[in-house]
């Protein structure tokens, strides 16, 4: 997000004018059946209200970023609206089209600037404090591949149920999962063993303080659910970053994360 204030112009051609140009791209390609845009959580315009944002909730922005995943929102309405029509479906055109919005998604192998958990797994490697900006932020955590696995689920569903299901999704994480950027910090020293956090007061560019997303749309109508509470979530994630850190060859690496993968499938089979 902090970069959209540095290249604010980069920042909306790639996500508004990279979404014109996908949809584009699938308009000429009649083979495509399915098409699902990720944007984000934060293409919603922030009330800082206590309840969560609904798919029915006006798009906005306050920074570039956000602002930018509002406009892509917007675009992909569009052309659901004009070139994909749900009513059109089969007769001008065989294209499913349906836009996508997560929480905070943590997980190993994330190297992101600007991002807390690779943030503080940088610190803790180095034996360094972490820093912390706004640490009383309020965000929907959620391990990876929650998400990840709601898009699959919706881009089958929309392959076979044709455009039933082409609309906008939420895939949040249940309130007991959404926490301060400090509680996250202090899970994510627990899990690592040791470590200590700063709050840097400074100024920095405006961040929302509250943000939650509601996810009843694709609990009721997809049957997806959250597998991992934000405690295992954050402990998962953390047990990669030590493997790697540990000098865990590539291959082994790769075996472990296969391996994190089947055990989110099984809790999934298992809890639910």
């Amino acid at each position: 997000m902090r970069l959209s204030y540095k290249e604010p112009k980069l920042t909306y051609e790639t996500n508004v004018m990279g979404t014109v140009n996908i949809l584009g791209a699938v308009r000429e390609t009649k083979s495509v059946r399915v098409c699902v845009i990720i944007t984000s959580d934060k293409c919603y315009e922030n009330k800082e209200w206590v309840y969560g944002y609904r798919e029915t909730d006006p798009m906005g922005g306050y920074d570039p970023y956000s602002s930018s995943k509002g406009c892509a929102e917007l675009v992909t309405s569009a052309y659901r609206q004009s070139f994909f029509n749900l009513e059109d479906y089969g007769k001008n055109h065989n294209v499913a089209l349906s836009s996508v919005r997560a929480g905070n998604v943590i997980g190993g192998g994330d190297w992101g600037e600007d991002r807390i958990i690779p943030d503080c797994v940088r610190a803790l490697s180095q034996n360094k404090a972490i820093i912390i900006h706004n640490q009383l932020a309020t965000r929907p955590w959620q391990y990876v591949l929650e998400p990840l696995a709601g898009y699959l689920l919706l881009g089958a569903l929309m392959y076979e149920n044709g455009a039933k299901c082409s609309s906008a999704w939420n895939f949040g994480p249940n309130n007991e999962s959404i926490i301060t950027v400090e509680e996250l910090v202090k899970l994510v020293i627990k899990y690592w063993g040791s470590g200590s956090y700063i709050v840097d007061t400074s100024n920095h560019p405006h961040e929302t303080g509250l943000f939650k997303l509601d996810a009843s749309k694709a609990r009721a109508l997809l049957g997806w659910k959250q597998i991992y509470d934000v405690y295992e979530a954050v402990e998962k994630t953390i047990n990669w970053y030590k493997n790697f850190y540990n000098g865990t060859r590539k291959e082994e690496l790769y075996g472990f994360t296969v391996k994190e993968i089947r055990d989110f499938v099984n809790s999934g089979k298992e809890r639910f």
